[in-house]
């Protein structure tokens, strides 16, 4: 199994990671997305592809800074596989994942099924399924399809819900979660 890892990241965003064991409830700073709760002052993404094969453990925010080479490698991890395209996807959707990760407390990796997907990825997947919306947020690198083996749809889009922002979208039946950083809606079963 592959692991990504970061390059090149600051000292301080070094010393963070030593001084941080857990991604913990704390005030949200003006610089991020301000609705958010449960996110934290240290934000960390985990997950694993079982499209790829790639595993991802980073630290990506410290105390109201993005970490510049962590973000990087989110973006390449949530790339589209199947043409292996990579966009600078939105930040605020990273937010909103790592909150509903913390709140659900749990240290098991996100299971990553759909990150950003191209124009004719969508068009492909659209084909195949009637679930997958042609303006898909996904195309425009603002979306994650997740699911936790250890936590239920249902949960995953509780705590998803709890973070007061973006779109939840629970998919039982194909047992996985959609998080994105549009509206604040919520649909489903």
């Amino acid at each position: 199994m592959k692991k990504l890892v970061g390059g090149d990241i600051s000292r301080r965003a070094l010393l963070g990671v030593f001084a941080a064991t857990t991604v913990t409830a704390a005030p949200v700073y003006s610089k991020t997305f301000g609705i958010l709760k449960g996110a934290g002052d240290i934000r960390k993404i985990s997950m694993r592809s079982g499209r790829t094969g790639e595993t991802l453990e980073m630290i990506y925010w410290i105390e109201g800074d993005y970490i510049k080479d962590a973000m990087k490698e989110i973006n390449y991890f949530m790339r589209d596989w199947r043409e292996d395209l990579a966009v600078n996807m939105d930040r605020r959707n990273f937010d909103i994942v790592a909150a509903t990760h913390s709140l659900l407390e749990t240290t098991e990796p996100y299971q990553l099924l759909s990150g950003y997907r191209s124009p004719r990825t969508n068009a492909l997947l659209r084909r195949r399924s009637r679930g997958v919306a042609k303006k898909s947020l996904h195309i425009k690198g603002m979306a994650a399809d997740i699911r936790l083996n250890t936590r239920s749809v249902s949960q995953i889009a509780r705590a998803g819900y709890a973070t007061n922002a973006g779109g939840i979208g629970k998919y039982s039946r194909s047992n996985f979660v959609h998080l994105d950083s549009g509206a604040r809606r919520t649909w489903g079963s």
